[in-house]
Parts: structure tokens; sequence; C-alpha cells
């Protein structure tokens, strides 16, 4: 779908890729960007910074609560108009503790952000896409969603999550024959401070105008999965094909995926990761 003279709504998008994405977009064309967030500070600052590539829009969100989400798509409608691009970038991670030393509030907190909210902003947005037989959906979710690294149970489990509900959408809308698209996004980790600290080995950490560059023409060719780095498409299929003593020597052992939470710090101010893609 092209970005040119559409309404664009990015959740965390005052900050790392989402506030990337939402540049690329009025660079394309696009009529209005709608920012999504939780940090009054970071959507004055993106607000204006990006003004002077058109038209935007800023609104505080916590996007894991669902009446919040369906009273802030109700004020964009009234001030902007429907919403044609849906980008769900909004992500946390909180530790690198093992699942035994996880708190529940850790655990609620993680699926609430990565699993349930892009579930309750879609859902708010998706009847009228349908209704006009025209949108699309993007989900930014994680490699994590497809390999099950250590240190990361809950986040990788909060992915997977993202990942089987919006494949199992754009499969309901293919059935229905609609113009409404869904892309779904697992990249590597991200150099956007939400994964500070992170080793690796061999695969190099991605940089964020890269990552962000991707998505969008991924959007932009209707791509219903994308993987960040494309190597990363073939992971279920060495999972298929290879003995689970095997994948996990080579993809723990050789590639070191498996200890690169080991030293992880991630950002100082927690609060704020929700704004940040995974």
């Amino acid at each position: 779908m092209k970005f040119e003279k559409t309404n664009v709504l990015i959740t965390g998008g005052a900050s790392g890729i989402g506030k990337i994405m939402g540049r690329m977009a009025l660079e394309k064309g696009a009529a209005c960007l709608i920012i999504w967030d939780i940090n009054p500070q970071n959507i004055a600052i993106a607000t204006k910074e990006l003004q002077a590539l058109g038209k935007v829009k800023g609104y505080i969100v916590d996007v894991s609560r669902n009446e919040v989400v369906t009273e802030g798509y109700q004020r964009v409608v009234n001030e902007c108009g429907h919403v044609d691009i849906l980008i769900n970038c909004a992500g946390i991670v909180t530790s690198n503790k093992t699942f035994d030393k996880m708190s529940a509030d850790e655990m609620v907190r993680t699926m609430n952000i990565n699993t349930l909210a892009p579930m309750f902003v879609t859902r708010a947005m998706l009847p009228e896409m349908i209704r006009r037989d025209r949108g699309h959906v993007c989900t930014i979710a994680s490699a994590g969603g497809m390999l099950s690294n250590p240190k990361m149970s809950v986040y990788a489990a909060s992915k997977w999550g993202a990942i089987g509900w919006s494949d199992s959408v754009r499969i309901e809308l293919q059935e229905m024959k609609s113009n409404v698209h869904f892309t779904t996004v697992a990249p590597y980790f991200i150099n956007t401070g939400m994964f500070d600290g992170v080793k690796s080995r061999i695969i190099p950490i991605l940089k964020p105008e890269y990552v962000a560059k991707r998505i969008i023409r991924a959007i932009e060719r209707n791509r219903s999965f994308r993987g960040i780095p494309f190597g990363f498409h073939f992971i279920r299929f060495w999972q298929a094909i290879l003995p689970v003593r095997v994948f996990d020597w080579f993809f723990g052992k050789v590639f070191g995926i498996y200890h690169a939470m080991d030293e992880f710090t991630g950002r100082k101010k927690q609060d704020t990761a929700a704004t940040k893609a995974s």
C-alpha cells in the first residue's frame, strides 16, 4: 500500500524506529502522521521535528488499556479522519531474568503491551478498514517470536502470540477477499536502546534506519511476513529439519544467540520502554 495521501498511525511513534518510520511516511507523502505514545515529552519533540515534513498529530495513549485505545481512536477520527495504515510498533522488554525469577507484574505488563495492545489497537480500526475495503496493518513482532531465546521467555511468548495473531487475521482477510492487508515483521535485536547490553557474536545488531526502511518497503509491497535480516525467514525451516539438540548447538553455541541476553541492561528508565519497537 502506498503512503501517499494516507493517514498513518504509529504506536510507540515518538522515538526509536517508530519515529523514523513516521518521518519516512511523511517523506512519501502521507496526508497525516498520527503518533500514539505514553511519553509526553517525546511526543512534543517528535511532533515539532516532523511537522516540517507535513501534518503531524500526537496523542498520549496507553495502548495496553482497551478503553483508552477506543477513546483515543474516536478522537483521531474526529480530528484527522480514519486511519489507512496502522503500524503497531510499541513494545517492551523488562529484564534478562530466567523465568523462575520473573514477577507476575512483569509477565502481565509484557503480555499486555506486546500481545494484547496490538490486538486492542487493530480491533478499534479494522472494522472501518474492512468497510472501506482499504487499509494496511503492520505489526512489529520480533525474531524472539520464532526463536526461543533463554532469559527472555515471557518476551518470547508475547512475540509468539503477536505473530500468531497477526498471521491468523491476515488469513481471515484473505478468505474474505478483502483489500485490507496485514504485514508481520520479525526483526533481530535493534540498536535503539531497548536492548542495551545485548551481545551478538555473528549476526550484527541492526541499525534503526535500516530496519525502518525495510518495514516501510514491506508495507508498500503488501508483504505478509518480513524477517530482518532476510535469513531469519528460514528459522522455522531449520527447526523443522534439525534435531532439537543440533538446532540448539548451532544457534546457541555457534551463533551465540542463546547467550545474547547475558549482559543485557536495557534502558535506565523502564517506564519508557513501552514506547519503543522490539
